[in-house]
C-alpha cells in the first residue's frame, strides 16, 4: 500500500509539474465581461449620469499574465456606440481587437455584442483600457495589469506588496458628448475640465469634495509597487508624493533602468510602475500626494488645479484597521510650475531600456523606411453662413503632415482586408511635409490644413525612422503621440528644428527606453524607430482628446509576409457592422 501511495503522489507532483510548465510556455485563456450601462455619479456637489463598465467608475481591472490569451466580451446597453482599446497591447496579427472606431473595427451598437480576442506577447507591466470613440473615454477606462509568466521575478528588489493602481483622469459637470458637439459646431475649444481624479475621485482640493477622496493605507518599512496611469483626455501631469522617493522601474509595460525622484511626469496614454519606500518608523504624520498639470500653454486654456490623495500609515499602536488620524499634520509635496519643460526633460531623458540578455532593446540598428512629420495645430475656413469661434473666425483643426484625418463611415481595416479602398481611403499619406516651413519660427500667414483619409503603406519588416516635429503654429505645445500596434524605441529628442545632417549622430541606439506613447516636446521634434512586423491598420494619434477631435491622427497600413505566421488573421464571425 505504501508503494501505490507513493506512486500515486509522485505521478500527482509530475502532473502538477507538466501542468505549470504547460501554463508557462502558453497562458491560458481568461475571461472577462464588460456591460456598458449608465449610471448615476455624484462629483464636485452634482449628480450626473456617465456612461460606466458594470456601473463601475473606474471600470473593472483586469489582471493577466505574460503568454495569457484574453477575452472580453462586450455588450453594449447604452443609446450610444461604443468600442474599447486595450492601450499597449500589442495586438500580434489580431488588429480587429485593437479598438479604435472606424479604424480596425465598425462601433458596437446598442444592443450588440463583441467579444475582443488577444494574447498577451512579450509584454509585462501596467498598460490600461478605454472607450475609443468620441470622448467617452472621460468615464469608460480602466488597468490592464500584467504580471510576469509563473516563477519569473521582477528585475528588481521584490516589493513587499502592490498597491491599488493609481489612475489619474478628468471630470466636467456637464455631459462631455454635449461639450464636445457644441465646440465641433462652433469650431471653438471645448470647455475645461472642473477637476481632476484620482480612481474616480476629485479629493479634498475641489468644492465639498472632501469625502471623495482616494487614500493609500501603508505600513512603515515596507517597500510597494505602485502602477501608474494617466487617464486624462488632455492633461500631462507631474507627480510627486510629500517627502517621499518615488523609483521609476517601468513605463508602457517595458522595464527600464531605475532611476529615482520626488516627482514624475506621465502624459495621456502613459503608465509608469514605480517603488515607493515608506518611512522606516510610524511617521506620526500623513502625506498628500498631489497631481497637477504641465502644459506649455497660456493658463485659462487648461485646467490649472490640483487633485490629491492621501498617503496613511498604519498605526501599530492602533488596534483599528483604519488608522487615520485628522488632528495628525499633513504635508503636501511641491510640484514643478505649470510651464517648466526643463523639468520634463531632464525626467524624459533618464528613461533608459534594461537592455539585458533576457530584456533586450532590439533597437533597428538600420533603417529602410525614413519619415518625416509635423505635428501641431492649425484653422480650417468657416461655413458659408456660420459664425466661428477659433483663430480669426475660423475653426480650430490639428494636423499631421499638414493632413487632417477625417475618419469614414466603415472600418479602414475591413476595407483593406477587402482590397474595397475605392471612397475609403488612399494610400498616398506625405512621408514629409509637401511644403517645408521655418516649424518653431515665425508661422506662416496660411494655417489653413487639407483634410483628407490617407494611410501610409509599410512593406512586412520594415525598420522604420519618424522624426516628429512640434511647429509653432497657433503656438507651441507638447503632444503625447500614440501609435497602436507596435512598440517603439525613442532614439533621440531635441528643441528646435530637427537637423537631419547633426542630429542622428547623437541617437541612442543601445539602450533607448521603449514605450508605445512618447510626448513630442513643446517647440521641438523626437526620433523613434520600430519594426513593422504586425500587419494591420495602425492608428497614430495625439493622446490629447481635444487634438483628436481636430484631426491630429493617421493611419499605417502595414502589409503582411510571404507566411501564414506573418498575415493578419481573418475577421471574426461577430464583427459589428456599420
Amino acid at each position: 500500500m505504501a508503494m501505490t501511495i507513493s506512486s500515486g503522489l509522485h505521478c500527482s507532483l509530475l502532473v502538477a509539474a507538466l501542468t505549470l510548465l504547460v501554463v508557462q510556455a502558453h497562458g491560458i485563456t481568461r475571461h472577462y465581461d464588460f456591460n456598458i450601462q449608465m449610471a448615476n455619479v455624484t462629483r464636485l456637489c452634482a449628480t450626473k449620469s456617465i456612461v460606466t463598465v458594470n456601473g463601475q467608475f473606474p471600470g473593472p481591472e483586469l489582471i493577466a499574465r505574460e503568454g495569457d490569451r484574453v477575452h472580453v466580451r462586450v455588450t453594449n446597453h447604452v443609446a450610444h456606440n461604443m468600442s474599447i482599446h486595450w492601450h499597449g497591447i500589442r495586438q500580434m496579427r489580431t488588429g480587429w481587437a485593437d479598438g479604435p472606431a472606424y479604424v480596425t473595427q465598425c462601433p458596437i451598437q446598442k444592443g450588440q455584442t463583441y467579444v475582443y480576442k488577444f494574447t498577451i506577447t512579450a509584454q509585462r507591466g501596467t498598460l490600461w483600457w478605454h472607450a475609443h470613440i468620441s470622448w467617452f473615454r472621460s468615464t469608460v477606462y480602466g488597468a490592464i495589469v500584467i504580471l510576469p509568466k509563473l516563477g519569473v521575478p521582477y528585475p528588481f528588489p521584490a516589493p513587499h506588496k502592490e498597491l491599488t493602481p493609481v489612475i489619474f483622469g478628468e471630470w466636467w459637470l456637464s455631459d462631455t458628448e454635449a461639450i464636445v458637439s457644441t465646440a465641433l459646431k462652433v469650431g471653438g475649444a471645448p470647455n475645461i475640465s472642473d477637476a481632476f481624479t484620482i480612481n474616480g475621485l476629485p479629493g479634498p482640493l475641489y468644492n465639498c469634495s472632501a469625502k471623495d477622496t482616494f487614500k493609500l493605507k501603508v505600513e512603515p518599512g515596507k517597500t510597494y509597487l505602485l502602477r501608474l496611469i494617466n487617464a486624462a483626455l488632455n492633461d500631462e501631469l507631474f507627480f510627486s508624493v510629500a517627502n517621499h522617493t518615488l523609483t521609476v522601474v517601468e513605463v508602457d509595460a517595458v522595464y527600464v533602468k531605475p532611476f529615482t525622484v520626488r516627482t514624475l511626469v506621465i502624459s495621456p496614454g502613459q503608465t509608469t510602475n514605480v517603488l515607493l519606500a515608506t518611512k522606516p518608523a510610524y511617521p506620526r504624520a500623513n502625506f498628500y500626494m498631489f497631481a497637477r498639470p504641465y502644459s506649455t500653454i497660456r493658463p485659462g486654456t487648461f485646467d490649472n488645479s490640483t487633485v490629491a490623495g492621501i498617503l496613511e500609515y498604519h498605526n501599530p499602536g492602533s488596534p483599528s484597521a483604519s488608522s487615520f488620524d485628522k488632528a495628525l499634520p499633513i504635508f503636501k509635496p511641491m510640484l514643478p510650475y505649470f510651464n517648466d519643460t526643463n523639468f520634463v526633460t531632464n525626467f524624459t531623458t533618464k528613461l533608459r531600456s534594461l537592455a539585458t540578455k533576457q530584456y533586450p532593446a532590439a533597437v533597428p540598428q538600420s533603417v529602410d523606411r525614413r519619415f518625416f512629420f509635423t505635428i501641431g495645430l492649425g484653422t480650417l475656413p468657416c461655413p458659408k453662413n456660420m459664425t466661428c469661434q477659433g483663430p480669426n473666425g475660423t475653426q480650430f483643426a490639428a494636423a499631421v503632415n499638414n493632413v487632417s484625418l477625417v475618419l469614414p463611415s466603415m472600418a479602414l481595416l475591413q476595407s483593406h482586408f477587402t482590397g474595397l479602398t475605392s471612397g475609403v481611403y488612399a494610400a498616398n499619406f506625405p512621408a514629409m511635409p509637401l511644403s517645408p516651413f521655418n516649424y518653431t519660427g515665425t508661422p506662416p500667414n496660411n494655417t489653413h490644413v487639407a483634410t483628407g483619409t490617407k494611410l501610409l503603406a509599410l512593406s512586412f519588416n520594415t525598420s522604420v525612422e519618424l522624426v516628429m516635429q512640434d511647429t509653432s503654429i497657433l503656438g507651441i505645445e507638447s503632444h503625447p503621440l500614440h501609435l497602436h500596434g507596435f512598440n517603439f524605441f525613442v532614439v533621440g529628442q531635441g528643441f528646435g528644428n530637427y537637423d537631419a545632417v547633426n542630429d542622428p549622430d547623437k541617437f541612442n541606439l543601445v539602450d533607448p527606453v521603449e514605450r508605445n506613447t512618447v510626448g513630442v516636446p513643446a517647440g521641438g521634434w523626437v526620433a523613434i524607430r520600430f519594426l513593422a512586423d504586425n500587419p494591420g491598420v495602425w492608428f497614430m494619434h495625439c493622446h490629447l482628446e481635444v487634438h483628436t477631435t481636430w484631426g491630429l491622427r493617421m493611419a499605417w497600413q502595414g502589409q503582411g509576409g510571404s507566411k501564414s505566421s506573418q498575415k493578419l488573421l481573418p475577421p471574426p464571425s461577430d464583427m459589428p457592422k456599420c
